[in-house]
């Protein structure tokens, strides 16, 4: 059967057990199918692959395969340089919402999705525009979520946020998430916000532990434009600064008068699928959603 991808590129979580042996047996098995392997350059850096082909951009390949959890999914999606490359991922951490396979699945697995038995299916990013008068502190596209928390100082902090221009609330909580829908069963969803289908565009609004019985979360639409502008006073001990979050991995200090902005992007992900798997059985099987607690 031809290949649907012929160049495919490999990355993985530099710190899982045994990545030497899970690489060369991914790498064993796409060459097995005819494909032509490069190893990630920035990761993938073992002199046991020195004699292996390397990329350095998305756009050398047609194919990534991503080797880790979800926190390496959302490191990677961040750092390419090309979306329109669709992504491949097996798990190797811990829950894996956004994996497709397991690693023993993979030998299965890999030589079908190869020659174009699969679908692409996209998701939503958000826009982060981080600035302190003209200048900008931060500026990028995460998966998840960007969420502006209480910094070193255990207190509520004070969020004045607005879309589309328009004054929504003065959030007096521990801090804000703001996430996609595939965010919406991250962070949000242990803050108590909705469970949202990554098929919707819309963005998911989720104070933390808000000092009000009504500010509840709200689920916006993509294209409308949030800006939470930070407001927290200094105390007499010490300044109090507010941390925004990238996707759990990604921090900038922010300062009373500071502003965050997040929009939809116009990019978006692509992650290569089984057919047969569902959203809702991935919520069924990796967050047991709808199951009853069995008696003792």
């Amino acid at each position: 059967m031809p290949l649907k991808f012929i160049k495919v590129g490999i990355t993985a979580r530099s710190d899982i057990v045994d990545a030497e042996q899970i690489l060369k047996s991914i790498l064993r098995t796409v060459q097995s199918c005819g494909a032509k392997t490069y190893l990630d350059r920035k990761r993938c850096k073992s002199s046991v692959f020195k004699n292996q082909p390397k990329f350095s951009s998305c756009r050398e390949i047609d194919l990534l395969i991503v080797i880790g959890g979800d926190g390496t999914i959302l490191r990677t999606v961040r750092e390419m340089d090309d979306l329109n490359v669709p992504l491949l991922t097996i798990n190797r951490g811990t829950v894996g919402f956004l994996a497709e396979m397991s690693l023993h699945e993979a030998k299965e697995m890999i030589p079908g999705f190869l020659s174009g038995r699969g679908h692409i299916e996209e998701r939503s990013l958000l826009e982060i525009t981080a600035k302190r008068g003209k200048r900008i502190l931060w500026h990028g596209r995460v998966l998840n979520e960007a969420v502006a928390s209480q910094g070193a100082i255990s207190r509520l902090i004070d969020l004045k946020t607005s879309v589309n221009g328009d004054p929504l609330a003065t959030f007096h909580a521990d801090g804000l998430i703001i996430a996609t829908p595939t965010g919406s069963t991250a962070y949000s969803l242990a803050a108590g916000g909705p469970i949202v289908n990554p098929r919707l565009n819309a963005t998911i609004l989720t104070p933390i532990n808000p000092h009000s019985l009504y500010q509840k979360p709200i689920v916006l639409p993509a294209e409308y434009e949030i800006e939470v502008k930070i407001l927290t006073k200094k105390n007499e001990y010490s300044d109090v600064f507010v941390s925004l979050t990238l996707d759990g991995q990604t921090y900038v200090t922010l300062e009373r008068g500071d502003t965050l902005k997040a929009s939809a992007s116009p990019e978006r992900v692509k992650f290569l699928r089984r057919t047969e798997e569902t959203y809702f059985s991935t919520l069924r099987n990796k967050l047991k959603w709808g199951e009853r607690l069995e008696e003792e």
